[in-house]
């Protein structure tokens, strides 16, 4: 399980790093003719003009199968009602002294969305980026998404954008778009807040970045925990754990298990639901390199081998799922339950699909409307207040030896 929780590390990635440094260079000096030739170079088009107008948004929403806009509208109204409930409220309280003391949430200017191509489209990832910041009260929210061989995105991902209130999107990905948005170009602005996953090249150009833009997370590869007793069914396990393996050859799927007649039943369960699968490929290459079956004697030793690993996804295919879930302490998002397959939380359940991987969970949590927030403390003291606490502001500076601090006190209780 640490060799899973670490695969992407390694001496390798030093050289990838090196190479996204070069990437963002380029952007930074070069601006919209680097996204030209860069993505001319990675996806075989050059996207000029970079901006898709809106109208073409609007288009492909109209073009949508009318079963696919439905089950995206009920995603969206269901995301959306989830997050309103996280909008913090602003804070005032009065101190001893009749001191005004507060913290007040405002939402950043800019928000950069980053929405993957590649392996397949996520129509999903546009909306659990997109609801939060629209939330959150962002003035602007700029896409960034990358072009397919005809040098147009996924007209599903264009029309999620639509849905979401989304105007301005941008045919570019990869370490540059990531670039682009940290520093704007003649095109593109630059942005407040990166939120949004991607491949190996995205996070580290996010990871660089951070500091001149705030970001998210650092999302790696995902992956799935799940938590089973004598209680579960094989087929639906095998149908979990290969939910993630689909994802990435380098998705994880780990199975802990109480029961080692489940233990034996899954991986058969698996070949059979592999047999006509259209990923089977990616798959197989995932549960062969991160793919996991652990026979545990309880399901306290369960837990605490799930809280070692802090996964992503965890899932609780037991008989007493909410006993479980009280005993686990870090997990991106908890599923409980049989009828609960972590898709449902990737795609409508409410709660945000961006989580913290690779064992981040020990400290991070999901996206979030405060992802696109920030707060400013308020602090306002009267003449009484100063009095009462001046001394000891006094005391404390100079034991620092910070005399104008002291004296911008004492220059006041004159």
């Amino acid at each position: 399980m640490a060799a899973i929780a670490q695969r992407t590390e390694g001496s390798a990635m030093a050289e990838q790093q090196e190479r996204v440094a070069s990437i963002l260079e380029r952007v930074r000096h070069e601006g919209d003719e680097a996204l030209f030739d860069l993505t001319q170079r990675f996806d075989g088009v050059r996207p000029d003009p970079l901006a898709i107008p809106p109208e073409r948004l609007a288009q492909a929403w109209e073009a949508t199968a009318p079963s696919l806009r439905a089950a995206l509208k009920l995603a969206h109204d269901r995301i959306t009602a989830f997050h309103r409930h996280q909008l913090p409220a602003d804070l005032v309280v009065s101190g001893p002294h009749g001191e005004r003391l507060g913290r007040r949430w405002r939402p950043v200017a800019r928000a950069g969305l980053y929405v993957p191509g590649g392996r397949a489209s996520y129509p999903s990832t546009v909306l659990m980026n997109a609801v939060p910041a629209r939330v959150a009260g962002v003035a602007r929210i700029v896409m960034v998404t990358p072009p397919g061989p005809d040098g147009e995105p996924n007209p599903t991902v264009l029309a999620a954008a639509h849905l979401a209130g989304v105007r301005e999107v941008y045919r570019v990905g990869g370490a540059q778009a990531i670039a682009a948005l940290a520093y704007g170009t003649a095109s593109i602005p630059r942005v407040d807040v990166i939120s949004g996953p991607g491949n190996l090249w995205v996070t580290l150009a996010k990871k660089a970045v951070y500091g001149q833009v705030g970001i998210d997370s650092l999302a790696g590869p995902s992956e799935v925990l799940v938590i089973a007793d004598h209680t579960a069914r094989a087929d639906q396990v095998a149908a979990d754990l290969m939910a993630q393996a689909e994802h990435d050859p380098l998705a994880a799927a780990i199975l802990i298990t109480t029961s080692e007649e489940l233990a034996a039943a899954v991986p058969p369960a698996v070949a059979a639901q592999l047999a006509r699968h259209p990923r089977a490929a990616i798959v197989r290459q995932a549960l062969a390199d991160w793919g996991l079956i652990v026979v545990c004697a309880d399901l306290v030793e369960a837990a605490g081998l799930s809280d070692r690993f802090a996964p992503e996804h965890l899932e609780l295919l037991v008989e007493d799922p909410e006993a479980l879930a009280e005993r686990i302490q870090h997990a991106g998002a908890i599923f409980l339950g049989s009828h609960t397959p972590e898709a449902v939380g990737d795609y409508l359940a409410g709660p945000n699909h961006t989580l913290p991987t690779s064992g981040t969970a020990r400290f991070a949590g999901a996206l979030s409307v405060e992802t696109f927030l920030r707060h400013t403390s308020l602090i306002q003291f009267n003449r009484e207040a100063l009095e009462a606490t001046g001394a000891a502001v006094i005391e404390l500076a100079e034991s620092e030896g910070l005399h104008s601090h002291a004296e911008s006190v004492r220059r006041r209780l004159v």
